[in-house]
């Protein structure tokens, strides 16, 4: 019998989406993802994400195993450059973190911590990334989202004009030594690393593969030029765009709840860690479904 096969005879589970006020988001309640899903729930829950690009499952107490497997049901998983920070075991899982053990971080303190897209920089960036809060500070950690499909459809004319058509570099090391977050330090990288992340050109605005609708896809952290246009006109244009995408009305602030797994459509949103203070522990588990080259 076959994954797909057994599925079928699993019971539904009974659960709620509950969309919040705003934009973006909603929060899905009563699913056990400790629990197998069958593909009647499994088909909810992948509209759900497309309808509302943010997902909060509620109260999810799962093993890495289990949040691997449930994020497989969307595709391909990404394995993040910074091999030090993969789960011992379980390398799909990325660990973000502040703790340090033994003098040495566990994971990385500062994801997140500019505007941006998962893996843009990469030729395929993710689909979407799930994010499973293991340990949280007692105060901050929250994570920002800013709809890019709602900020293309609202560009002025004259800026959707100058940039239709348009493709971008994005670099992994752009901003990588950048200190943003005071005290924290991102580990120097090795030449294989380097060669895993090289350049590379993606259109500036681009096309959902499973809605249709057009969106941006530029971002602070990673999109380095717009080519074939002057170097003055190409960090004008972006200035523009990243001030223009991240309009409040555009975005959805997520406070998180113990045992929240969050997942967010990559192609559709940037999103922003805000940081907590060093001394207080944050653990998060993060898995990345591959997607498709962006059009």
């Amino acid at each position: 019998m076959s994954a797909v096969e057994s599925l079928l005879s699993v019971p539904a589970q009974s659960f709620d989406v509950r969309p919040f006020d705003g934009v973006l988001g909603a929060e899905v309640l009563g699913l056990d993802l400790s629990r197998p899903v069958n593909p009647e729930d499994f088909a909810r829950i992948h509209q759900a994400f497309l309808d509302h690009r943010v997902l909060v499952f509620r109260e999810q107490h799962i093993t890495p195993e289990q949040q691997i497997a449930f994020s497989r049901r969307f595709g391909e998983l990404q394995i993040h450059v910074l091999k030090q920070f993969l789960l011992a075991g379980h390398p799909e899982i990325f660990i973000i973190s502040n703790i340090v053990e033994n003098g040495r971080p566990i994971g990385l303190g500062d994801a997140g911590k500019l505007w941006h897209s998962d893996l843009s920089y990469k030729e395929l960036p993710s689909l979407g990334a799930m994010l499973h809060a293991r340990q949280l500070p007692a105060e901050g950690g929250d994570t920002l989202f800013a709809d890019q499909q709602l900020a293309y459809e609202t560009l002025p004319e004259a800026l959707r004009k100058a940039v239709e058509g348009r493709r971008a570099v994005h670099s992994y090391t752009a901003h990588y030594a950048d200190e943003v977050f005071e005290g924290i330090q991102r580990p120097t990288l090795t030449r294989a690393q380097l060669e895993e992340v090289k350049e590379v050109v993606h259109p500036v605005v681009r096309t959902h593969p499973e809605t249709g609708r057009k969106g941006l896809f530029v971002n602070e952290n990673f999109t380095t030029r717009i080519l074939d246009v002057p170097e003055d006109e190409s960090r004008r244009l972006l200035a523009e765009l990243f001030a223009h995408s991240v309009r409040p009305e555009f975005t959805y602030r997520h406070r998180w709840q113990e045992h929240d797994l969050l997942f967010w459509d990559n192609r559709a949103l940037i999103h922003l860690a805000t940081g907590c203070p060093n001394h207080l522990p944050r653990r998060m588990h993060r898995t990345t479904i591959q997607g498709d080259a962006p059009f």
